[in-house]
């Protein structure tokens, strides 16, 4: 879970970043659920949720820094414009240079964060999802274009509401439920909507194709 390479050769200025992996499918989550889309997930961590299924991007020193140049001209092999930066946690890096330089090659820029770190970066669209092991920044939550709670016990949905709170009314809020637990959960979630309509539900549809 450590971060050390955002100190190390300084990938904090955002010239260059730690990359666990690049690559193209569907939006499989939330509002965007779907869409072809191209994924950037930045190694580095600092949340490490005990139920994460990617806990391989959480030490930054185990994946390569590559620079902001080399890291959009992949993107711009495939042919979706349509650009999710991921983690890890993305936000422990100043994204502002990756930002730009997406935005200058026309991609539509997306963040998935659970918003426990300083918002940077120019954004078409942004995903919280809040974590109980480090809870968002109440300045970012207005800035939540999507929210997004996994639910892994019954007592999350009052976790949820906590932070419906603290968005923006135009917020698209979402409950998902935590993937290992989804047969037992999924029923909670489809009579809790029943009640609060203003929540709707995602699925990781990815994971049920079998995608990345």
């Amino acid at each position: 879970m450590t971060n050390k390479n955002s100190f190390l050769d300084d990938p904090s200025d955002g010239k260059r970043l730690p990359v666990m992996e690049q690559f193209y499918t569907l939006q499989g989550e939330g509002y965007f659920s779907g869409h072809a889309a191209y994924f950037i997930r930045l190694a580095g961590c600092d949340v490490g949720c005990v139920w994460c299924d990617v806990k391989e991007s959480w030490d930054a020193d185990k994946h390569p820094l590559k620079s902001i140049a080399e890291i959009v001209e992949d993107a711009k092999l495939f042919a979706s414009k349509f650009c999710v930066v991921t983690g890890g946690e993305p936000l422990l890096y100043n994204l502002m240079n990756l930002t730009k330089a997406l935005k200058e090659a026309g991609f539509n820029t997306h963040i998935e964060t659970s918003g426990s770190s300083l918002l940077s970066g120019s954004w078409d669209w942004v995903c919280i999802s809040p974590k109980k092991f480090k809870a968002p920044l109440p300045e970012n939550m207005p800035l939540a274009n999507e929210l997004k709670i996994i639910i892994f016990n019954p007592s999350d949905f009052v976790w949820a509401e906590r932070y419906a709170a603290l968005a923006s009314p135009s917020c698209k809020l979402y409950l998902q439920p935590e993937w290992e637990k989804a047969s037992e959960i999924t029923p909670l979630i489809i009579d809790y909507i029943k009640v609060h309509p203003q929540w709707q539900l995602s699925l990781q549809l990815h994971k049920y194709l079998d995608i990345p």
